[in-house]
């Protein structure tokens, strides 16, 4: 069967798509097992997303010649736009969220007086600039009181960070304090975690500090975290 221009830009763009996914793989191997430093493993990352975004342009044009009345290749096409789509999927998402969310790293429940890193690699106060743009981007987060002791709410927060598979470095009841190091699911970059456990009146207040070591800016990834944590917390101690 002859070839059709349809099935070239389906080679073409399955080429592309294979390349783009092998390049993510090496950038996040390059980091977790290679020792690469983080802007050589995102400069890569950043390639993959230019090389799936070709495939993905590539895939389409090819759609539109067989749409044009082209015969064959529709399946190569196809492939070649899945093939594509994960990483130009991710390097789109990565840069809205990039857009859409203010560029800090380090954000916490409490701003005036937020949970102190005693144990991390580099513990540094909260950035006193970071609150005025953080109650405006992530209104969703702060503290959670709960009508439970402060034992019991400490034992809960405790458990939780080690279903998650959180790296402790510190838990001091005595303290209501908890130090981790939670890490990203794809890169595996370290993003540091500080819960403090206080008593009230009613029960138990938890805040909650979470801060990136790397970069400037976090995507809202620390925001999120602090928001499923403490609302899995409230379910976890409820049950």
């Amino acid at each position: 069967m002859p070839d059709t221009l349809t099935r070239r830009f389906g080679f073409m763009s399955i080429l592309l798509g294979a390349t783009s996914l092998a390049l993510l793989a090496v950038a996040v191997w390059g980091f977790r097992a290679g020792g690469w430093p983080w802007p050589q493993a995102y400069d890569l990352a950043g390639w993959a997303v230019w090389v799936a975004i070709g495939g993905v342009i590539i895939a389409l044009a090819g759609l539109v010649v067989r749409g044009c009345g082209w015969p064959g290749g529709g399946g190569i096409v196809l492939l070649g736009l899945i093939l594509s789509l994960p990483v130009t999927g991710l390097g789109t998402a990565f840069e809205i969220a990039a857009r859409i969310t203010p560029p800090i790293n380090d954000i916490s429940t409490d701003t005036e007086d937020p949970p102190v890193f005693w144990f991390t690699a580099t513990p540094s106060d909260y950035p006193a600039q970071n609150a005025g743009p953080q109650r405006a981007a992530y209104p969703d987060v702060r503290p959670l009181d709960l009508p439970f002791s402060s034992d019991d709410t400490f034992a809960a927060a405790l458990a939780l960070v080690q279903a998650r598979g959180w790296e402790v470095l510190s838990d001091d009841p005595s303290e209501g304090q908890i130090e981790a190091i939670a890490r990203s699911r794809i890169f595996g970059f370290e993003d540091e975690v500080a819960i403090r456990v206080t008593e009230t009146d009613s029960g138990a207040r938890i805040d909650m500090r979470s801060r990136s070591r790397l970069g400037q800016i976090d995507r809202g990834a620390n925001a999120r975290r602090i928001v499923a944590f403490l609302s899995d917390l409230e379910t976890r101690i409820q049950n």
